[in-house]
């Protein structure tokens, strides 16, 4: 019978766990505190919210920030936006991705090192804003759906992470066995190399929704119609453009009241615009860490 070795930690691997323990907590502080008061000031009365008053839960628990952010039809349009442009903008991601990807991997591929070359080189170089600004302008994508989709359309990043995974995970040998058995290279995609990439696809499909998500600048030159208008442009104009005149408010009170509501419907919007992201990312974090190690190794 086989007699189990324990191994006696020393004090100084104690003292550094326990320092490292106490580092991460801090950071949880630092990242989580921030989230919870913008939570609790969602739920909070306005006069708790400019008094101060708020802190880790919500002060006279109320829902007329959320009221009044669904209430506004702006709001509303441009979360309906920022979800289309998400959706069809990380499916094209995809789709464009695996299909540069998997054939970059192959090494029957003939030139994918040449290929290779010049996709590292649009990392490197760029023509600048202007450039970019002028070519989505003559293809006439100026002021519609198109510009937030078409223009970052592929991502360099992750063509590389995507191809280094399918030579690691999907053998040449399993290809060369759906050959002898007279299966096609479209078959072969769809039957086996997208059922064996769940990680990889999951990776793909939480980095472009998050970016699609949080799209900003591109909206911000390329859009001039607010029914166009993501999510991320109405917070904005929330958080940014939309200042209350003190001279226009007689009455002190009535001017404290502007604010708070004002300072409400922020956090509201603010925790609106943050959920989608936070919803779906625990359907796909099991993936993201194995995806992203093994996309990460050198092929």
């Amino acid at each position: 019978m086989a007699k189990t070795v324990s191994i006696r930690e020393s004090a100084g691997d104690r003292v550094f766990m326990v320092l490292v323990y106490a580092f991460l907590t801090l950071v949880l502080l630092v990242v989580l505190l921030p989230l919870l008061y913008i939570l609790s000031s969602s739920f909070s009365s306005p006069q708790a919210v400019v008094s101060g008053k708020v802190w880790l839960f919500p002060v006279h628990f109320t829902l007329d920030g959320y009221k009044a952010v669904f209430s506004n039809p702006q709001i509303g349009t441009g979360f309906l936006n920022s979800l289309f442009y998400t959706v069809a903008g990380t499916l094209i991601n995809v789709i464009l991705t695996v299909m540069l990807a998997y054939p970059l991997a192959r090494r029957t591929f003939y030139g994918r090192n040449f290929f290779m070359v010049l996709l590292v080189i649009t990392m490197m170089f760029e023509g600048g804003l202007i450039p970019f600004y002028l070519v989505v302008k003559d293809l006439n994508l100026l002021d519609t759906r198109w510009a937030m989709i078409l223009p970052g359309a592929l991502a360099v990043f992750q063509v590389i992470i995507a191809r280094t995974f399918f030579q690691s995970t999907i053998p040449e040998e399993l290809s060369e066995a759906a050959d002898l058995d007279g299966c096609s290279d479209i078959r072969f995609i769809f039957s086996i190399v997208l059922p064996l990439s769940k990680p990889i696809l999951a990776v793909m499909m939480l980095m472009y929704a998050v970016g699609h998500w949080n799209a900003y600048f591109d909206a911000l030159i390329f859009l001039r119609s607010p029914d166009l208008f993501p999510l991320q442009i109405v917070l904005r104009n929330v958080l940014i453009l939309n200042t209350v005149d003190a001279s226009m408010i007689a009455n002190a009170n009535q001017m404290l009241a502007q604010q708070g509501l004002k300072d409400l419907l922020k956090y509201s919007l603010i925790v609106i615009a943050s959920g989608p992201v936070l919803i779906i990312y625990p359907f796909v974090q099991k993936y993201f860490v194995k995806g992203v190690m093994i996309g990460s190794l050198k092929g």
